[in-house]
């Protein structure tokens, strides 16, 4: 692996990072944090500035370390998380988000001069509390610069815990504290590692630092200032739990540690972190004795990352001699970085596959042989291989929606409104296209539902409203799609008012009759806005067009209920997943078409009495005492010799975005699994057609886009142009 694909991994383990943090910052938000919490935050800065340094990236680097400063300040609670501090961290992760960006994109780095002085003074803390919050006996003072002079080379030597000329006799330690050797690697520094932050650590757990072993320190003019000489041996108090201990080497490569409890047997034999090159110290035998090859180890090995042992005894008993009984190791979840463009292939050869199996079922039928047993065993493990590959892709949706808070956040300062943010169904998993492409309509979504739903305190006080205005962010499956919808608890789309500014840009005529859902829709109309001046937030009318041109590239529809003085919900209906789908075979004319299984209700033959015709067109279906709209598909797409009596036609009933419909087919020919392919990517974007696949006899079919053909204002209306399929 050479650099630029260690480099790649590094930009990756960051997003992971950064999105770890955004979840922990939640929690914060929540106030279910523990310190633990805030652990985690610390951790993904300081493993970003290790790999910054190691790649060279000073701006990213020397930002963390401010930024890594203060969080150690509050993690060690020597400053308290109040809500000023935590904005100001809060902003700290705007900008390292965009560090991060502009380092990976090699970009020129974020203007961070103020964010800087912001972290330096909110890390400014009384010297006296800080003094008195630091334990008596730590021995590793913090970082400071060498004077000038002959003295330097002592000064460093007292600085990292060791004396300048000759090591000081170990000194005794309590009879059940733990005892630790560290050895750097001599290549340990290669990866940004930096020793003193890991001795600082230990002594912030309450460790003391009794002998550093120079015996591997070379004459001063051959020393090499990248390589790591000496080796600490450090006490530990008795109620320091071993996990913790072992916590503060977790994320360092090039490591020797031994850790044993006082007198007694080690705890854990001598472990070597991973390492390109071994420390040569390594492989001599310390001052103590080892058990043999012979000789049974007193406890088990262990990983870096073992389960915590059992509890040590109470102070006022005695320290059992007796050796630990091994841990138990919880193995956690294994995962494995996958490249997503050989991802996506996977997928497009089980689409292919699909469409192999098909054909393959189509020629055997027409030869009187689709009863062969080992076709259906054929067809089963076809599905589960597409079910499970789609699984791959599926990721949870808190990825999305656990940026909203911090855009919650912005708006409430640039606004000086206050917001409270609800979430429902975070865990519900879609296809990792949607959830990579919902972030910009979802973020329109949230800004217009701040900035135009909710009123101003002062406006909600006086409707008798609470001043903390309300916005609900929810996801859940629905008839094989996933349906987000953001509301709010605002006034509610003001509907003379928009139609007034549709009037004013010429969108409308002053006469055009038009209903509440019309209406509704027009704030989708290309530059279209009621703000009455431009702002940070809104006011240019592209925001809510882009939202409905992004849902419909992913297949999907957007619709919205209102009540002026109430609140408005505007709800996203997706496809689960992009690429296979259960579909109906139908014929209309000499075309055949595939209407999504997940959308039909029941398929029916009317009688007489059924079917009540309105005039020009249209006609109602009476489905058991329930009237629903009835949709010619002939009409609607221009079609040909297509059956026009909807009595001696088939009649598919479906619910979609825009309620129960009846949809008018000539008749039913299979129900079977399609590959979806994109119209848009390969043709044109279709009305009231949402792609298109290949059948197992070859022929192409058109895949229905049945919120489109059932909305009110596209019934009856011929679309621009047709598309004709031959086999």
């Amino acid at each position: 692996m050479n650099t630029d694909e260690i480099q790649i991994l590094f930009f990756q383990e960051c997003e992971e990072g950064l999105a770890g943090m955004e979840q922990a910052f939640a929690t914060i938000r929540d106030e279910s944090h523990d310190p633990e919490t805030i652990n985690t935050i610390f951790r993904c800065v300081h493993s970003i500035k290790g790999g910054a340094g190691a790649f060279g990236h000073e701006r990213l680097q020397a930002y963390t370390h401010e930024y890594e400063t203060l969080l150690d300040l509050v993690r060690n609670e020597t400053l308290t998380l109040d809500q000023p501090l935590l904005d100001t961290i809060l902003a700290a992760f705007d900008m390292l988000a965009d560090h991060v960006a502009a380092a990976r994109d090699t970009e020129e780095a974020p203007a961070d001069v103020d964010m800087l002085e912001r972290l330096k003074q909110a890390a400014v803390v009384d010297q006296n509390a800080a003094d008195a919050a630091e334990p008596a006996d730590i021995a590793v003072p913090e970082a400071q610069a060498a004077p000038a002079g002959d003295d330097g080379f002592d000064d460093l030597m007292a600085m990292l815990g060791g004396p300048a000329e000759a090591p000081e006799p170990v000194a005794e330690t309590a009879p059940a504290d733990w005892n630790l050797r560290v050895r750097p690697a001599r290549n340990a520094f290669d990866n940004g590692s930096e020793p003193l932050l890991l001795l600082r650590e230990l002594a912030r757990l309450g460790a003391t630092t009794q002998q550093v072993d120079l015996d591997d320190l070379p004459p001063l003019a051959s020393l090499d200032a990248e390589c790591s000489y000496l080796t600490w041996t450090i006490s530990v108090p008795e109620s320091v739990e071993e996990d913790d201990i072992r916590s503060v080497f977790e994320f360092t490569d090039g490591y020797t540690l031994e850790l044993t409890r006082g007198a007694d047997a080690p705890s854990a034999q001598e472990e070597d972190l991973p390492t390109a090159e071994s420390h040569p110290a390594a492989q001599e035998s310390d001052d103590k004795p080892q058990p043999s090859a012979s000789q049974p180890a007193s406890a088990p090995e262990a990983e870096i990352d073992s389960a915590p042992t059992a509890p040590t005894p109470p102070k006022s008993e005695p320290a059992k001699s007796a050796p630990a009984k091994p841990t138990k190791l919880v193995a956690a979840n294994q995962t494995i970085r996958v490249d997503l463009d050989k991802l996506d292939k996977l997928v497009n050869l089980v689409g292919e596959l699909v469409i192999t199996q098909a054909m393959l079922a189509q020629q055997l039928s027409d030869h009187d042989l689709a009863g062969i047993p080992e076709l259906g065993d054929l067809d089963l493990l076809t599905r589960d291989l597409q079910e499970s590959t789609m699984a791959i892709r599926a990721q949870p949706m808190n990825t999305v929606f656990s940026r909203v808070p911090r855009i919650i956040r912005e708006l409430e300062g640039e606004t000086g409104k206050r917001v409270r943010l609800e979430v429902e169904g975070e865990m519900t998993e879609v296809d990792k296209t949607v959830v990579e492409r919902i972030g910009e309509p979802l973020t329109h979504l949230i800004r217009n539902a701040v900035d135009h739903g909710l009123e101003s305190t002062e406006r909600r006080v006086a409707a008798g409203k609470p001043e903390e205005g309300v916005v609900k962010l929810s996801a859940a499956h629905h008839s094989g799609r996933i349906v987000i919808t953001v509301s709010d608890d605002g006034g509610g789309i003001n509907r003379k008012r928009v139609r007034e500014r549709a009037v004013e840009r010429g969108i409308i005529q002053p006469d055009a009759a038009m209903s509440d859902e019309e209406i509704d829709n027009l704030i989708f109309a290309p530059g279209f806005s009621t703000a009455e001046q431009v702002s940070s937030v809104s006011g240019r009318g592209v925001g809510m067009d882009v939202v409905r041109r992004n849902i419909q590239a992913l297949g999907g529809r957007i619709g919205i209920q209102s009540r002026e003085g109430v609140g408005s919900s505007f709800s996203l209906s997706l496809p689960l997943t992009l690429a296979v789908l259960d579909g109906m075979i139908v014929t209309v004319g000499k075309q055949t078409y595939v209407i999504p299984l997940s959308h039909i209700v029941e398929s029916l033959r009317p009688n007489e009495h059924n079917v009540s015709e309105l005039g020009d067109g249209a006609a109602m279906l009476d489905v058991r005492g329930s009237y629903v709209p009835l949709h010619r598909i002939a009409s609607q797409l221009n079609i040909d010799n297509a059956e026009t009596n909807p009595r001696e036609a088939v009649l598919i009933v479906v619910d979609g975005d825009h309620g129960l419909a009846a949809l008018m087919v000539d008749s039913i020919e299979d129900q079977r699994q399609v590959v979806v392919k994109s119209l848009e990517a390969n043709y044109r974007a279709i009305n009231g057609l949402a792609g298109a696949t290949i059948l197992g006899d070859g022929q192409v079919a058109l895949i229905l886009d049945v919120d489109m053909l059932t909305a009110r204002r596209f019934a009856g209306a011929a679309p621009a142009q047709t598309l004709e399929m031959a086999a």
